[in-house]
């Protein structure tokens, strides 16, 4: 039987990026420059605790295409708009003084958590000794002759900035394009960068911040790009080296990159062709090919190969260990608070639970519909969110191995999810989430409404996933790296077979599925959302077209008595009292 796949993101492509590279009309070639606005009165976000008023708005500039890159051409015959050439403006957030830490709920006590890698001698690398500089990558990027860099641009009062600036403030990395910028988001002059990149023909499409090694003279910067190449950033000393150089190791772009927790030289990188590797910041590169071989790879049986373990002698140079989950893209991964589990999504409509220590996969969970896209977990390592094609933020208990509700809210693709860890306690959790339909949402439930008794009612139709078997359908917005693919979610254990020992959980009904609203929605732009990150005094937000917002969090004492019992109690009510969700499928209440 025929089924049609996942309708598109609804909104509309912005006027900017329907017009230049995207479609092979001439665009200006004049590099424009950050520019903020600070609105009154406009787009605050009202919830329970109080009002968070927009600070400011900070447009970064887009770069024009390097004159040597070829115009973009949409592979979709049927596409009547131009495919922008971006993957949205994604933020990594530090601070190198003593302002307040995460707050991090109470973790289940496991014992020693061993480092990973640690039972490698191969690995082992001399400890760091107090007051000893840590090492810088070699080359000097303001200098470069490679071809991969196009322009540096730094700016001409960095050093007196960086001493007159306040130890406690935050700096910003973004990239928009091509272009990839290190702001310090809490001066006076936060639309001037300190520093801005230009690459040549690449997209920076991910990057993090390595809190391990950061100090007022180092931050250790990896960055991710949509031509497979890593670049290992030093912004203070402006050095930098370029890690599996022209695909080397993996060819395909990179999806999401990420430190390993505490680890000072080993990160993640997520490939497009369902691939997670380990590198070494400071290893050489060298051709790859897999160390071990799977009878069962080629039926894609497993649900993790193997291809070289952490475990291998053979750590001269990259990749350190090579794990494939799929065929399918990742499109983004998070390391759970206690070290031991990473969390990955993929466009198959799946997410997989990894014992990374081990390199098992313990659990698969599947989408309701369409691919998954971004994940999170929650502080005290409890929960897991999930966000995707579906349009539907989803909770994963963990501990319980099961979905735990699915909130709905979203009118488009939902592109990230984040815990407020200021606002969660024992009890109660506030997360949020943004999406393709420019909307902030706001989510709180607590530990006791969670686990009250659902209502089945007999008359409810039981409703299974939807396939969508068409892997070349296209989103009217796809970064640089392709197109995101729908899932066929209907997988389940029947069909994979039973070679491994990963747990596969059949797709839950949503007549069975306890629904979630949010307490707040709002539009908050004109283009999608992209990025969502909490801060101690505000909350901060990205755009498809570079825009960064910052709300200022309700002064202390407002509305305090809804802190005690509003955020169980009314959610608890209003969950309870929900009648029926989209599709004509009863809501069971929680």
């Amino acid at each position: 039987m025929f089924v049609l796949p996942p309708p598109p993101p609804r909104y509309t492509i912005p006027i900017a990026y329907a017009a230049g590279a995207s479609n092979g009309m001439p665009v200006p070639v004049v590099e424009t420059n950050n520019v903020i606005r600070h609105p009154e009165g406009g787009c605050s976000l009202q919830v329970g605790e109080g009002t968070y008023h927009l600070k400011d708005d900070l447009h970064l500039a887009t770069p024009p295409p390097h004159p040597s890159e070829a115009p973009i051409i949409n592979p979709n015959p049927l596409q009547t708009v131009p495919t922008p050439p971006t993957s949205g403006v994604k933020l990594s957030l530090v601070s190198l003084g003593q302002r307040v830490k995460t707050p991090v709920l109470k973790l289940k006590e496991n014992g020693h958590t061993p480092l990973f890698g640690e039972g490698n001698p191969a690995l082992a690398s001399p400890p760091v000794k107090e007051g000893v500089k840590r090492r810088k990558p070699k080359n000097n990027i303001v200098k470069s002759s490679s071809s991969f860099v196009s322009r540096v641009i730094t700016h001409e009062a960095v050093s007196k900035r960086l001493n007159d600036r306040s130890p406690d403030g935050i700096f910003a990395f973004a990239n928009i394009n091509r272009a990839f910028q290190w702001l310090d988001v809490t001066s006076k002059q936060k639309e001037e960068p300190l520093a801005k990149i230009l690459f040549t023909k690449a997209h920076i499409l991910s990057h993090d911040v390595n809190d391990l090694t950061k100090n007022p003279s180092h931050i250790d910067v990896v960055m991710g790009s949509s031509a497979g190449d890593i670049i290992w950033y030093e912004p203070i000393s402006q050095k930098y080296a370029r890690i599996n150089k022209n695909g080397i190791v993996n060819g395909t772009s990179v999806t999401h990159i990420g430190w390993i927790p505490g680890s000072e030289n080993l990160f993640v990188a997520a490939h497009a062709n369902g691939q997670l590797v380990v590198y070494d910041k400071e290893k050489e590169d060298a051709p790859f090919a897999p160390e071990i071989n799977h009878p069962s790879a080629e039926t894609g049986q497993l649900p993790l190969q193997v291809l070289k373990s952490v475990n291998s002698r053979n750590q001269k140079t990259n990749p350190v260990a090579v794990w494939k989950l799929a065929k399918q893209k990742i499109t983004q991964f998070a390391f759970s608070p206690d070290h031991r589990h990473v969390a990955i999504v993929l466009e198959d409509g799946s997410l997989r639970v990894m014992d990374y220590l081990k390199e098992e996969v313990t659990d698969i969970f599947r989408s309701y519909y369409g691919g998954l896209i971004c994940v999170c977990w929650s502080p005290d390592g409890k929960y897991i969110l999930t966000g995707g094609q579906d349009d539907l933020v989803t909770i994963w208990s963990l501990r319980e191995r099961k979905i735990v509700a699915r909130c709905q809210g979203h009118n488009s693709w939902v592109s990230t999810v984040a815990f407020d860890p200021w606002r969660c306690d024992e009890r109660t959790y506030r997360f949020g989430s943004v999406g393709d339909d420019c909307r902030l949402l706001l989510w709180d439930f607590s530990v006791g409404m969670l686990h009250r008794p659902r209502a089945h009612q007999a008359s409810a139709r039981q409703r299974t996933s939807l396939v969508a078997p068409l892997p070349h359908t296209n989103r009217h917005r796809a970064d640089s790296a392709g197109n995101r693919i729908r899932s066929d979610s209907q997988r389940t254990a029947d069909t994979d077979g039973d070679c491994d020992h990963a747990v596969r959980h059949p797709v839950e009904p949503r007549a069975r599925t306890a629904l979630l609203p949010p307490i707040m929605s709002k539009i908050v732009g004109e283009d999608p959302v992209c990025w969502l990150g909490f801060q101690e005094d505000s909350i901060m937000t990205s755009s498809l077209e570079g825009h960064i917002r910052t709300w200022d969090r309700p002064r202390e004492g407002i509305n305090d008595s809804y802190n005690a019992h509003a955020s169980s109690s009314a959610i608890s009510a209003s969950v309870a009292g929900s009648g029926s969700g989209r599709g004509g499928s009863t809501i069971g209440s929680l």
